[in-house]
């Protein structure tokens, strides 16, 4: 199936005039060698997509900055708001007056808000913190480590299997839920992926948690889809399957676009040119899609944030349209953390955030469920598209650049505390293999740059 089939542009040249990289050093630039890669010769050819090395590391540095804003900011407001089966009542739900008033409590609160922060508001670490690994983030993380030290551009199901277990505490608390929780133990006895996500083995398939743990593989293929769904396909159906896989695969394909896009359309445009290329890797029969349609056609129509939510909550979670069942399984808090109607939500806050970061936290924060998921989605992607630079000067401040994996973690080297500009080199390392293994491209250390071949359909 043609992943995309309405756009297709060469870009000559791309990243180096929209971002200037913090790295001024030209030796330090072209210093971006991986010990453990054999570089290839390659002949660079006419229609290839060129990419800067440098600008690329600066905006996965971007990337990881961004995601943690917005997954420690969308955890104030995680799980606060769901909604009661019915008509709905004032309260029920947050409005975008409430952004910056007391937080209320979650359904697991014990009457207690977050301690987070007092108010509805973002949560950052200054240049002296260090950012706390979250489930948004940490299996990401892992993955990108098992990628680089397992010198692969495809994990195998023994791979993802011998991570898991290495990587994740047996013990509590050991920052799993649902379906990672129930593929993890079947780890433990032997089960391997995919089958840890298949419906007859894992009871909570149709759940959130690969659409939290695998987005970061569209952007280790840049700007080809195809491959980042080659790499994501056993990681996102180690915990996922139909609905639950196809959206997971809606926001690799968006990361992966997000080198492809026009770069000189506005950031609302880009966003909406990718959402809507992304839309049509969902099958057309799926909830998934019809969710999609619903949340654009209440966005293009003009109606607010607000009502499109209490639009969704009312058609998918009251009256159980378009074949998203949910509620009639009397789940736990009615499938709070079920993949539909955090699909749902996130297309909200990304849809009406318009590109501008901060805007789209908001209102992911604001909208409800699980909350810091669509947020940490949002604001990677988002993240990624400005760059450390354009991070901060979002926010008007600087921010720590450390990350402690073992905060949810274990056995990673240096006790667990990683810097963001480190992460984002063993990304770069990461698809310089990819270029070479998948796609058949070429990295040229000299200049510092990717070469891309796009496929005719692209």
């Amino acid at each position: 199936m043609k992943l995309i089939t309405s756009f297709f542009v060469v870009l000559v040249v791309f990243f180096t005039s929209s971002c200037k990289s913090e790295t001024k050093d030209p030796d330090k630039e072209t210093s971006l060698k991986d010990p453990e890669l054999n570089y290839k010769e390659y002949v660079k050819k006419d229609a290839d997509l060129i990419i800067s090395r440098a600008e690329y590391h600066n905006r996965l540095y971007g990337f990881w900055l961004g995601q943690c804003i917005a997954n420690w900011t969308g955890l104030v407001t995680e799980m606060d708001k769901i909604g009661n089966i019915g008509t709905l009542k004032t309260g029920d739900f947050y409005t975008r007056d409430d952004w910056g008033k007391p937080d209320q409590p979650s359904i697991w609160g014990e009457g207690v808000p977050s301690d987070l922060s007092p108010t509805i508001d973002f949560v950052f670490e200054g240049v002296d913190g260090i950012w706390g690994a979250d489930d948004d983030t940490d299996i990401e993380y892992m993955y990108q480590y098992l990628l680089y030290q397992e010198k692969t551009s495809i994990l195998s199901p023994e791979q993802i299997r011998n991570g898991w277990l290495t990587h994740i505490r047996t013990e509590e608390e050991n920052y799993l839920w649902v379906s990672n929780e129930t593929a993890f133990e079947l780890m433990q006895n032997g089960v391997l992926p995919p089958e840890t996500g298949h419906p007859d083995q894992n009871e909570n398939f149709m759940m959130i948690d690969a659409q939290l743990t695998t987005e970061l593989f569209g952007f280790l293929a840049p700007a080809r889809p195809d491959i980042a769904l080659k790499m994501a396909s056993l990681p996102i159906r180690t915990t996922a399957y139909e609905d639950a896989a196809w959206i997971s695969e809606f926001y690799v394909v968006m990361y992966a676009l997000a080198s492809l896009v026009d770069q000189d359309l506005s950031l609302k445009d880009k966003v909406e040119w990718m959402a809507n290329e992304s839309r049509k890797t969902l099958p057309e029969s799926s909830y998934s899609a019809k969710m999609f349609d619903y949340v654009k056609k209440q966005y293009d129509a003009g109606i607010s944030w607000e009502e499109t939510r209490d639009k969704v909550y009312q058609r998918y979670q009251v009256d159980q349209k378009d074949g998203y069942d949910i509620t009639s399984k009397n789940l736990y808090c009615n499938g709070c953390f079920a993949s539909g109607i955090n699909f749902a939500a996130s297309i909200i806050s990304l849809l009406y955030g318009e590109g501008d970061i901060k805007e789209t936290i908001k209102i992911g924060a604001l909208t409800g469920w699980d909350s810091d998921n669509p947020t940490a989605t949002w604001g990677g992607l988002l993240g990624f598209m400005l760059g450390k630079e354009g991070v901060e000067q979002a926010f008007d401040q600087k921010f720590s650049d450390k990350f402690n994996i073992h905060r949810t973690r274990q056995n990673f080297s240096n006790g667990g505390i990683d810097t963001f500009d480190h992460m984002a080199t063993i990304g770069v390392f990461v698809i310089d293999r990819v270029i070479q293994e998948e796609i058949n491209g070429g990295v040229d250390l000299v200049r510092n740059q990717w070469y891309i071949p796009l496929p005719e359909d692209l």
